[in-house]
């Protein structure tokens, strides 16, 4: 799939408060790109859904790292919002205790059941409070999820517009892309790689005024994100706390 035209960051400026669109940012490498990329284009509130999830609090730090000096006046102040899994997920779930599947287990073990469900929820109604008319998230090719079809993002967006009287959009712009097209986006718009986080188990770094964490090296995410880099022929500024397992 080509990759849409990249443009420079800066090349909008915005006097309208009100976003075109929503987005919803964790602070990993796709979703970075993804708000670089709709920045280029119109204006977008960065969202971040916090769950309870073990791996947010070092998140969150590298997102505010990402975020400080990025290069956009299209890109708004982030909005937090909770939605928290601890009573629907059973307490030794791994995103809760921290315990994620191994290096090399498919993406099924890694599947946080109605993930999308529960983020496009609060995130729609963000969305009609900011008077946005799209909300976008940044699941890729090959995602098996039900919650990451388009099947599923229209049917979403029908009833919520239905349910806010507030007509939206959702969209996946990536979901024909593999790992290294983002990343040759994302080199392209100049997202700094190095302060995005996509890792389910990181590691608090003994330098935090550098970067707060170091990817764990270890967890099926770690392997996703170095073999991207490798497919895109971009060198990975990655800071990992261990060699790959193999």
């Amino acid at each position: 799939m080509p990759a849409p035209a990249a443009r420079p960051l800066e090349s909008r400026k915005t006097t309208d408060a009100s976003p075109a669109t929503v987005v919803l940012l964790s602070g990993g490498l796709d979703s970075a790109v993804l708000l670089a990329h709709e920045a280029a284009q119109a204006p977008v509130l960065p969202l971040y859904v916090a769950s309870g999830l073990a791996w947010e609090a070092l998140e969150r730090e590298m997102l505010g790292r990402l975020l400080t000096h990025w290069p956009s006046p299209s890109v708004l102040p982030l909005h937090v919002v909770d939605v928290p899994v601890a009573d629907v997920y059973p307490p030794a779930h791994w995103a809760l205790t921290g315990h994620p599947p191994a290096y090399d287990t498919p993406d099924d073990d890694v599947y946080l059941i109605g993930r999308n469900v529960l983020l496009l929820g609060k995130a729609a109604v963000v969305a009609a409070r900011q008077r946005a008319t799209r909300i976008v998230l940044g699941p890729l090719a090959g995602n098996p999820f039900p919650d990451a079809r388009p099947a599923f993002f229209l049917a979403m967006a029908t009833a919520l517009s239905l349910g806010l009287d507030h007509a939206l959009l959702i969209e996946a712009p990536f979901l024909t892309w593999q790992k290294c097209d983002v990343i040759r986006l994302g080199v392209a718009l100049g997202v700094d790689f190095a302060c995005t986080l996509s890792c389910m188990n990181p590691v608090a770094t003994a330098s935090p005024d550098v970067l707060p964490a170091a990817h764990c090296g270890l967890c099926s995410k770690c392997r996703e994100r170095r073999d991207a880099f490798a497919d895109a022929g971009v060198t990975d500024p990655t800071t990992y706390a261990h060699a790959s397992p193999r």
